[in-house]
């Protein structure tokens, strides 16, 4: 068989195992598209840097630049008029040829193709680990991962702009990530830090000094509140009556619920009581929570926090 015909041969073993994957991502109601480089913009990236050629690992090739619509998650080929390209490419790795280096862009650990999708496309068909990469790197405050949305990439953008807003990762280093499953939801947390803020200059020992800082409030407000209850949904093992959902998620919830229960009794209940409380009477049923983690199973979401 000629190199041409071999190429051809793979191509259309190639699109047909990408219609069985997206089948399959149907199933699972689980996306099997590239991502597209533009939804980067939702990060917030504050820094662009050259980095030359260096080989990187083909498995971390998450989205392209432009091509996103033509290969599908794993770079398998959906577009049939796009097969001369292919077999192009793949007819000169079987002749021997050298194939020029991609390019690509850096966004955490992994990359989206700026030019040589192809390339990537036959390399990935073949179980090859590395490529060679002109690569520029983007800084970003909270990196993607591979299985992200774009609803995730929004969220993790959301997450940039409050940790640039609260110098958190300066002042907390190495404090737990605050993710939610929602977006919109870091603007509540900016007015919990505001809030903590006046009662903080209030105090009386705080009398002729200088205000308090958002950044010195944000800080107090994580090790006071945000911390406090985390320990609590630790503590009583709340997490697991609420699959899907994060600590930030509860965080919030649970904040809402001790003001009710604030008002309802007439005295502050304590951030512990209202996390019993809460993942005592707001828990949904343990079936629907079975079927919770059945589909989070089956989307690959499901992880020991959720």
């Amino acid at each position: 068989m000629s190199a041409f015909d071999q190429a051809k041969h793979e191509v259309e073993r190639a699109r047909f195992l990408g219609d069985v994957r997206d089948l399959l991502a149907i199933l699972r109601r689980q996306p099997n598209e590239l991502l597209p480089f533009e939804w980067v913009r939702h990060l917030a990236p504050d820094g662009e840097f050259q980095r030359g050629l260096q080989t990187i690992e083909v498995d971390h090739i998450i989205g392209s630049v432009d091509r996103y619509r033509e290969f599908d998650r794993h770079y398998l080929p959906k577009e049939r008029h796009l097969d001369e390209r292919w077999i192009g490419v793949r007819s000169a790795q079987l002749q021997g040829k050298e194939l020029p280096p991609i390019q690509v862009y850096k966004v955490g650990d992994l990359y989206f193709v700026k030019d040589g999708n192809h390339r990537v496309s036959v390399a990935r068909r073949q179980g090859q680990k590395y490529i060679d990469a002109y690569v520029i790197e983007l800084h970003v405050a909270v990196p993607p991962e591979e299985d992200d949305t774009l609803k995730d990439l929004i969220i993790k953008g959301e997450y940039a702009q409050f940790l640039k807003a609260t110098n958190l990762d300066r002042t907390v280093p190495g404090h737990r990530a605050i993710r939610f499953t929602t977006p919109g939801r870091y603007e509540r947390l900016l007015e919990h830090i505001r809030t903590r803020q006046y009662f903080l200059d209030r105090k009386p020992e705080r009398a002729g000094l200088p205000p308090v800082t958002f950044e010195e409030a944000a800080e107090s407000w994580y090790h006071r509140l945000y911390a406090r209850i985390v320990e609590n949904i630790e503590k009583h093992d709340v997490m697991t009556r609420f699959p899907g959902r994060t600590e930030a998620d509860l965080y919030l919830w649970i904040m809402d619920h001790r003001y009710f229960l604030t008002q309802k009794y007439g005295h502050d209940v304590g951030s512990e009581e209202a996390t019993i409380d809460f993942g005592a009477n707001h828990a949904p049923p343990a079936y629907k929570r079975l079927g919770q983690r059945m589909r989070l199973m089956l989307r690959g979401r499901l992880h020991p926090t959720m």
